[in-house]
């Protein structure tokens, strides 16, 4: 009798913690942070493009717009009802998104569109969040999305690529204290936003040599020239980037007179 109330009240017992496990992170996600100071949010501004424009750290760096990028790829095909067969990404920052269904049409169109703004707009998702004070919810986010895409990387560099990036993510949003998690956070951001206008830079010079680029590709598909499409993801870069500095910075304090 006495071992059956034992089991119950164990039972009990690790029902609660898990609830309260749960209600925690539940909290953690819901937690509205405060802006960091102006000079702070311009300074993680400044580090990035520093980043995106040195070119050693831009070649090492680079994969994280190419995750970007090719999840862009595999959402929309995915959306447009393609079904997905794969994602690989290469120590050279290129990457690959293979899907299956119809080689034409508008599916194909969008699915291959998807590719260059998504690094911005993923840097603009990331600043209405930070913007919104949502900063646990914006790095658990980037984590969520790391996983599910782990399950359709089909190299080893792929594979290695998206678990370090996961687990620096991880980690900073774990372990790191709130300042820590501000700068990562509105680095990351800023990144993104600079980075999808560099490759779309870098594009241009690829579409010149005539190397099979997604806007050779959209060329093909639509029969418009390829320099209209470098034109169309440079546009959205910068909107982006207007849009999500803009968010990033806040409302400019107003200047009395005197």
């Amino acid at each position: 009798m006495r071992e059956g109330v034992g089991r119950r009240y164990s039972a009990a017992v690790d029902l609660s913690e898990w609830t309260s496990s749960v209600s925690s992170f539940s909290d953690r996600l819901s937690l509205v942070s405060e802006h960091p100071p102006l000079w702070v949010v311009v300074a993680t501004g400044a580090a990035a493009l520093v980043l995106v424009l040195y070119p050693p750290v831009w070649r090492v760096l680079r994969t994280v717009v190419t995750i970007a990028h090719e999840v862009g790829h595999a959402v929309v095909a995915v959306v447009t009802g393609r079904t997905l067969s794969g994602i690989r990404l290469h120590s050279d920052t290129s990457g690959v998104t293979v899907s299956r269904g119809k080689p034409y049409g508008l599916g194909m169109i969008l699915t291959t569109l998807a590719g260059y703004p998504a690094p911005s707009a993923v840097g603009l998702g990331c600043a209405a969040l930070l913007g919104a004070g949502r900063l646990t919810l914006m790095l658990w986010l980037g984590v969520a999305a790391l996983l599910v895409l782990l399950l359709f990387i089909r190299n080893l560099f792929g594979f290695l690529a998206v678990v370090v990036t996961g687990a620096v993510t991880l980690g900073v949003s774990w372990y790191g204290t709130v300042v820590w998690q501000g700068i990562f956070g509105y680095a990351v951001a800023w990144f993104l936003l600079f980075g999808g206008m560099r490759a779309v830079v870098e594009l241009q010079r690829v579409r010149v040599r005539g190397d099979g680029s997604d806007a050779d590709q959209l060329a093909h598909l639509t029969r418009l020239p390829s320099l209209l499409w470098v034109l169309v993801f440079g546009a959205a870069a910068l909107a982006a980037l207007i849009g999500g500095g803009s968010l990033l910075l806040g409302p400019l304090p107003a200047i009395s007179g005197a």
